[in-house]
């Protein structure tokens, strides 16, 4: 099955929190309430120095990502 980059979720035990997760290599949830990012992946020393820098690329997209559907929803 192939997923899309990105998925919106929701949990009725988080009522204020805006999941976005990530489906691609490096996979993340994160929470846009907090903006706090669950990595669902493990990584070396050299990894992480390697998504220091796209890391915050993809919470850019993530963002973008959440606001785009959001506007949709209005429509």
């Amino acid at each position: 099955m192939e997923f899309p980059k990105f998925l919106l979720g929701d949990n009725t035990d988080y009522p204020t929190a805006i999941f976005v997760i990530h489906t691609e290599y490096p996979r993340f949830i994160i929470n846009l309430e907090d903006d706090e990012v669950e990595w669902l992946e493990d990584f070396t020393q050299e990894d992480e120095k390697e998504l220091a820098g796209e890391s915050e690329n993809l919470i850019v997209e993530a963002t973008a990502f959440y606001d785009r559907e959001i506007s949709r929803y209005e429509e």
